[in-house]
């Protein structure tokens, strides 16, 4: 649709008015945002900012396709509501601005064995670019891992995000592979548990300092999941209220670590611009966030996820020569694949048998550079 070179201008004075009218004794802390035409609903809208440095959002004003007239608007009392509590709101000490990215230090692919609480600690702000894993399911597989009850868990891995937000980087990707967990009755007389891992977790994650970014969904081919068992009663019976369907998809839940600066700040201000240039995605890449990928197999690893998902993942949220960390590296598919595509790695797990698994792996590759591997005094043998 075309419009007239003064239809913005007539969205802001119109706008201007009604917060006169309406707003009259918070007129001074209510700016404009940019009036944008909306196809969907053929309407303009012009986003309402408070003038606090950092433009909170406020509301909105709601226009006809001519900005000629207002159609809606966000309650008056909503957003007297919301410039109240910026008012009470104490603003937190500001920080000293970086100039520009620390460079990242100069980390060797490492394999360490040992728990991650413990061997995070030991890592300096900035060691990371990326985190991607895939933490232990609560109780699902007991010979992966076991907790005490599931708030334990929570716990635990409320633990681990913390010492991951420390080192990451500014403005940096936060990526975690989840889904929800069945804890199978414990007698014909009990039910069954679904756990929605996902969204605990989700909760937890915003709390030690990321911002939710995504939720992209792995789904898996059909059939994927029949092996669990769920849904067989239901096709056998088809009784109501007994519909069960078969799980094939997990969440691939991508947070950033909060910061003021937007991702152009982390383009513009990389230490190497060719690194870069060097790591932009040509040809296909996913559209949309439904990623269709098989899931993988391991005879050592009761849960491992597939390189290829390592791979997408890997790709669009890191440059090459990042550090990548996996804070429970299993048999090591996060830094298998993280060096393919010229990243370093840091892998970690307490589990002896993937500790050697991944040795023996990176020290047959005749090519990809140094790796260290070191046992954490905090190691201990199950």
């Amino acid at each position: 649709m075309n419009f007239e070179r003064g239809t913005t201008n007539r969205a802001r004075e119109i706008s201007l008015k009604w917060i006169s009218e309406n707003l009259t004794d918070s007129k001074e802390v209510i700016s404009l945002g940019l009036p944008e035409y909306d196809d969907r609903f053929d309407a303009w809208r012009v986003p309402l900012h408070h003038q606090n440095g950092k433009k909170v959002h406020l509301g909105e004003i709601k226009l006809n396709n001519q900005a000629e007239s207002i159609v809606g608007f966000t309650e008056v009392s909503l957003i007297k509501e919301r410039i109240k509590k910026i008012k009470d709101h104490k603003p937190e000490k500001a920080q000293k601005r970086r100039k520009t990215l620390f460079q990242p230090a100069a980390i060797p692919n490492q394999v360490i064995l040992g728990n991650s609480l413990n061997v995070l600690s030991d890592f300096p702000p900035d060691t990371a670019q990326l985190v991607f894993t895939s933490p232990p399911y609560f109780n699902a597989k007991p010979e992966y891992s076991e907790y005490v009850d599931y708030q334990d868990y929570l716990d635990f891995m409320g633990e681990i995000i913390k010492k991951c937000h420390e080192i990451l980087s500014e403005g940096r990707f936060f990526i975690i592979n989840t889904s929800p967990v069945l804890i199978r009755r414990t007698s014909r007389n009990t039910s069954s548990r679904r756990l929605a891992i996902p969204f605990d977790l989700h909760v937890i994650i915003e709390k030690m300092g990321f911002e939710f970014i995504d939720d992209i969904i792995w789904a898996k081919p059909e059939g994927a999941g029949w092996n669990l068992g769920r849904g067989r009663r239901f096709k056998a019976d088809r009784n109501a209220l007994q519909y069960k369907p078969v799980p094939v998809t997990e969440h691939v839940m991508v947070y950033r670590k909060k910061t003021d600066k937007l991702i152009d700040w982390n383009l513009r201000n990389h230490h190497d611009p060719q690194l870069v240039e060097d790591s932009k995605i040509l040809g296909d890449y996913d559209v949309t966030d439904i990623w269709k990928i098989h899931p993988g197999h391991s005879k050592i690893h009761p849960a491992v996820f597939p390189d290829e998902l390592a791979k997408r993942v890997i790709q669009y949220y890191s440059f090459k020569k990042d550090l990548v960390l996996d804070p429970f590296g299993g048999t090591g598919t996060t830094g298998r694949v993280a060096q393919k595509m010229d990243r370093r790695f840091l892998l970690i797990d307490n589990e002896i048998r993937y500790f050697h698994h991944m040795k023996n792996y990176f020290e047959q590759l005749e090519i990809g550079g140094r790796v260290d591997f070191d046992i954490h005094e905090s190691f201990q043998i199950k």
